[in-house]
């Protein structure tokens, strides 16, 4: 989408680099290097050097901001890939005070963190270091100033919880924002017909997939499987965490010995069948084997505090046989004939003959998910299904594809691409979603903004040295 005006243009780079900012931390897989201002200076007393520490920069509530934190965020963002063209170290660093001021305040809200999670992360991160390093923990050591692992860890720690509190600040106040279809049609009229965002070329897309059917032997093979891990546990002192570590097929947890983000009943996140189990659960209990969309899983209840579960589990998936793959194969060839002949419409094989319940009501049409429609843009669209639907003209079916999903470990479809929109100016009525999107960016921006003002007129701000210079977006400097 091509965002034409100064005020979208705006909304997309405050959104983007704050992302950029909280991502940076959370999600940080390295831990860029201090870079240490030193300077020797004369004792006038014993004849001796000492260094100079790096100076305090700002104080934003109960955080420091040392004059190299800046530095160092620059390098993180630049190892993620951000574009910081045009962006003036003025304005990193009252982004960076930003982040400072949400972890502040979450800190003043309560809201809590989920320790075990922050230490898993620490463990991974702390891995694909020594990965990287041939397993050298004296030389990380050295690189990074630190006496000892623990005072590594230490400061990993701290960096990873004051990104989660940052996060989770931030989400909590976005979340509070809605936007009501006569707020859109307001802030689509009071933009200028001659700055109208225009949208990229359009298509639909719909595909038949057929899935592998997987048999009752291959099912009871890994309820077994997994039985047997719950009796090494309990009966044996096995290790849970280690169980999911070598044997999970979650690709999003294993590496954390199957430790999941906390879950919480009043704001559920996870399938239903999997709550239900997890939440019946005692303290230190583990689950007998039970099966969700993803595969069959057993879970491990660690430890409950008032409303939130902290809980690892194991996910594994029956294996395929190669008949039963064959079989699915011969099927959506069958179905592809039927189409390619005539004798069926695409739609229509579709409510027929696909396996995938969420599209083969709708004839097999896929819904973008950032919009929420039917449309997706061409130079919007995800590199996978670009690569597959690639060359196709309109109606055209494709040949069958293998694919996989986090469900599916195989899968057969075929697609075909409909209602191609050229480059067009924003229409209300048919891109009321993306238009709606863009209203709902703007009260969140503005939202964030106002939230800033209060927040920094409440707390203790104090700039020093050349910062004091800048041109804030926001007051920090606490001017009348």
């Amino acid at each position: 989408m091509q965002l034409r005006t100064i005020n979208f243009k705006s909304i997309t780079k405050a959104l983007s680099l704050c992302c950029f900012l909280y991502v940076s931390t959370i999600g940080a897989q390295e831990i860029i290097q201090d870079e240490v201002v030193k300077e020797k200076v004369k004792d006038s007393v014993v004849n001796t050097t000492r260094v100079k520490a790096d100076g305090v920069a700002a104080v934003v509530g109960d955080f420091i901001v040392l004059e190299s934190d800046l530095d160092r965020e620059i390098a993180q963002l630049e190892a993620q890939g951000a574009d910081l063209r045009g962006v003036t170290r003025c304005e990193l660093f009252g982004l960076l005070l930003e982040k400072k001021l949400y972890a502040h305040q979450a800190i003043q809200d309560s809201i809590v963190v989920n320790e075990l999670y922050i230490k898993s992360m620490v463990d991974q991160q702390l891995q694909g270091i020594l990965a990287q390093t041939g397993g050298d923990m004296e030389g990380i050591l050295n690189f990074y100033k630190k006496d000892s692992e623990q005072a590594l860890r230490d400061e990993m720690y701290e960096i990873n919880k004051n990104g989660y509190l940052e996060q989770e600040m931030r989400k909590k106040v976005i979340d509070e924002v809605e936007i009501t279809p006569e707020e859109v049609r307001t802030f689509f009229n009071e933009i200028p017909k001659d700055e109208r965002p225009t949208f990229g070329t359009e298509l639909k897309v719909a595909q038949i997939v057929v899935i592998p059917e997987v048999t009752e032997e291959a099912k009871q093979a890994v309820i077994d499987k997994l039985k047997g891990f719950k009796k090494d546990i309990e009966e044996n002192g096995a290790k849970f965490a280690t169980k999911a570590l070598f044997y999970s097929e979650d690709s999003g947890s294993k590496n954390n010995g199957g430790l999941l983000p906390t879950m919480n009943r009043k704001k559920p996140r996870m399938v239903k069948e999997f709550r239900d189990v997890a939440f019946n659960l005692q303290e230190g209990e583990i689950s007998e084997p039970f099966e969700t969309d993803f595969g069959f899983h057993i879970i491990y209840l660690e430890k409950i505090r008032g409303q939130e579960y902290e809980v690892r589990h194991i996910l594994l998936r029956p294996e395929l046989s190669p008949e039963t793959i064959q079989k699915a194969q011969e099927k959506i060839e069958k179905v592809r004939e039927l189409i390619v002949s005539g004798k069926t419409t695409f739609a229509e094989a579709a409510r027929e003959f696909s396996d995938e319940e969420e599209t083969k009501y709708e004839g097999g049409r896929l819904t973008n998910p950032t919009t929420q429609d039917f449309n997706f843009e061409l130079t919007k669209m995800d590199t996978e299904m670009y690569t597959q639907i690639q060359g196709l003209k309109d109606g055209e079916v494709s040949q069958v594809i293998q694919d996989e999903d986090r469900i599916n470990n195989i899968k057969f479809k075929i697609m075909t691409v409909t209602d191609r929109i050229d480059d067009h100016e924003a229409d209300y009525a048919r891109d009321y979603l993306k238009i709606k999107e863009l209203a709902l960016q703007d009260k969140q921006v503005r939202a964030i903004e106002k939230w800033q003002k209060q927040v920094i007129s409440e707390t203790y701000v104090k700039i020093n040295g050349e910062y004091r210079d800048c041109e804030y977006a926001n007051n920090w400097l606490k001017n009348e």
